[in-house]
């Protein structure tokens, strides 16, 4: 799906399109490609065309922001008739009578729900596959989609819908965003308002996925109830930090990503962006509570689960955070500490930019039959740039710069400050013009 989240809602506002022949579109496409991209648990073909066809009679169809956009969400959310399931047989399959606030926004501002989309078990991993499917980057399929938003972006990179919704508690946006080529936002604690927004402490929050800049700020704006987010204008002059080293860690990010971050930090610095090298005092204790959280979240969440229908890895996960948690060695200082240290850092600079993964994409494998240790070690792997920023609760986003010779995307993290959302949108949509990226794989954009 070439055409943008933008420009359908603006034609279908119009009269120039019916929103029906939209959701067509968009079911052919999922046909036509999901059997090898892997993105969808289930497809609401039938759902999906009697709301594009009652979406004609509405009387504020003008008006509506993302009027007839085909839209998938992530399993996370309950949507009235089925259940979300957080890929796990564990969970309660009773189908929900009404839908998650998130997805009531998406309903009022003119979306087609057309799907739902794959996640690892309880979303603790960042590699997207269950016993019935495997999320692949249509980039290169023989690699994973990332996780846990892994199908959300695998059907927005594939041209299947022309957005998605995803959560992010420790990079579960941004990750799968950069395997696949997207701007993937997610928001500081907050944004987007959530009635289970205690989930992981607090670290999980809604996020968007686009080919584009535009539309992840419109969907954003949409998921926040907050329209302003929408205005991707040309940004303030910015004081750009750029930080390839692993945080807390005296290591290098791997060359060709490291680059990536340069080659971005040039592009800004013709456009007139104060630009150097810096980084956060990072500190060991910051990333030894972001780890015991990834474990404990998990565990509290599974306490409402059948224990018995669990993956094996997803149980010896669940032990640990229930160890964890009975000891009572999660402190509230230790989130506190951090954030003190990321606000030093942004009253010298208004932007950070780092690698955004920390190793190179996962194979697209069937990770839950695997032992628990191999999916940790690929997992700590891929995110050490990404979970600090959940912990703080500060704003990030991701945007592709680049490609590996295999044609693997390359992404880019951009982080600003508390409440600077609207400063990354408006500095990824000066990038995206500067340095326009390709918004599809070949084989799948035509």
């Amino acid at each position: 799906m070439n055409t943008t989240a933008t420009a359908i809602a603006s034609a279908v506002r119009s009269g120039e399109i019916d929103p029906v022949q939209v959701v067509e579109d968009a079911l052919t496409r999922i046909s036509a490609t999901d059997g090898f991209v892997g993105a969808f648990r289930r497809v609401r073909a039938t759902e999906a065309r009697v709301e594009a066809a009652a979406l004609r009679q509405r009387a504020d169809l003008a008006r509506l922001p993302l009027a007839g956009v085909p839209i998938a969400v992530k399993d996370v959310v309950e949507v009235s008739g089925d259940h979300a399931s957080w890929g796990s047989a564990g969970a309660d399959s009773t189908p929900a009578a009404d839908d998650h606030d998130v997805v009531r926004r998406l309903r009022a501002a003119g979306a087609i729900v057309v799907g739902i989309t794959r996640v690892p078990e309880l979303c603790i991993w960042p590699m997207s596959d269950d016993p019935d499917g495997t999320a692949r980057t249509p980039w290169e399929p023989s690699y994973s989609a990332g996780g846990s938003s892994g199908g959300s972006a695998a059907a927005v990179a594939a041209g299947m819908v022309p957005v998605a919704h995803g959560t992010d508690g420790l990079g579960s946006v941004r990750l799968p965003a950069a395997m696949c080529g997207l701007v993937g936002v997610k928001p500081g604690t907050g944004v987007v308002p959530d009635p289970d927004a205690a989930g992981w402490f607090g670290m999980s929050v809604h996020g968007a996925l686009a080919t584009t800049t535009e539309d992840a700020a419109l969907l954003l704006g949409v998921l926040a109830n907050s329209p302003g987010l929408a205005d991707t204008s040309e940004p303030e002059r910015c004081r750009i930090a750029l930080s390839t080293q692993l945080p807390a860690l005296s290591l290098p990010a791997p060359a060709r990503m490291g680059s990536a971050v340069h080659e971005l930090g040039q592009v800004l610095a013709g456009a007139g962006h104060a630009v150097t090298s810096a980084a956060p005092r990072h500190s060991i204790s910051s990333m030894l509570g972001l780890l015991t959280r990834w474990t404990a979240g998990p565990a509290e969440q599974a306490a409402a689960m059948r224990r018995t229908a669990l993956q094996p890895r997803t149980r010896a996960h669940v032990r640990i955070g229930d160890e964890i948690r009975s000891r009572g060695v999660l402190r509230d200082s230790t989130p506190a500490s951090w954030r003190a240290r990321a606000a030093e850092f942004f009253t010298n600079h208004d932007v950070l930019a780092t690698p955004m993964l920390a190793m190179s994409p996962p194979k697209a494998r069937r990770w839950h039959r695997l032992p628990w240790l191999a999916n940790v070690v690929q997992s700590i792997g891929v995110a050490g740039f990404a979970g600090l920023w959940n912990l703080a609760g500060y704003p990030a986003l991701t945007v592709p710069v680049g490609h590996y010779p295999s044609g693997l995307p390359i992404g880019v993290q951009l982080v600003a400050a508390e409440g600077r959302e609207d400063l990354l949108l408006r500095l990824a949509a000066e990038l995206e013009q500067l340095r326009p990226w390709q918004r599809h794989p070949a084989a799948v954009g035509s």
